[in-house]
């Protein structure tokens, strides 16, 4: 089994597969009498389709453990997905770049307080794996008819350490 080091995700390392949701560094301007900062325009959200549509949705999810076993990324070509903590718990995002053979190999980063992930349309991912506790998250995604969900489980689980 190969192993897969954890990255500390930033703007610049997960450019290749979408956005990343933060308030550090991001141009922003005053609203609402001067007393809120809007962050404004964070990601493209992709929804394809001729009746699809963007939703909102909540998610609830379990931590799990380091080191963690991964055999199975997904993709969703008809849309993006986003994924905005709503605690303060970290999580992994883990992510594949396309080959001619498929999903390669995966790439591991760990967010911090304050961060969320907008997946691209097609992109390779994992599942949402939080990290040291119970977590919420709001998810954006497409919603509508179609097939939106492809999945690759690996020859050889990798281990992310």
């Amino acid at each position: 089994m190969k192993n897969i080091d954890i990255r500390p995700l930033t703007r610049a390392a997960f450019a290749p597969f979408g956005e990343v949701l933060e308030t550090e560094g991001a141009a922003s301007f005053p609203i609402n009498a001067g007393k809120c900062l809007r962050y404004h325009d964070l990601a493209r959200i992709e929804t394809m389709g001729e009746k699809a549509r963007p939703m909102i949705s909540l998610l609830r999810g379990e931590p799990y453990s380091l080191p963690l076993e991964l055999a199975m990324v997904e993709r969703h070509p008809l849309g993006s997905q986003a994924f905005i903590p709503l605690s303060q718990h970290p999580f992994l995002v883990v992510v594949a770049e396309e080959t001619p053979e498929g999903p390669g190999e995966p790439i591991a980063f760990r967010t911090v307080p304050g961060q969320g992930v907008n997946i691209a349309r097609n992109v390779w991912h994992g599942i949402l794996t939080p990290l040291e506790g119970l977590s919420d998250f709001a998810v954006i995604d497409r919603g509508g008819e179609g097939v939106n969900l492809e999945e690759h489980f690996y020859e050889e689980p990798f281990l992310i350490r």
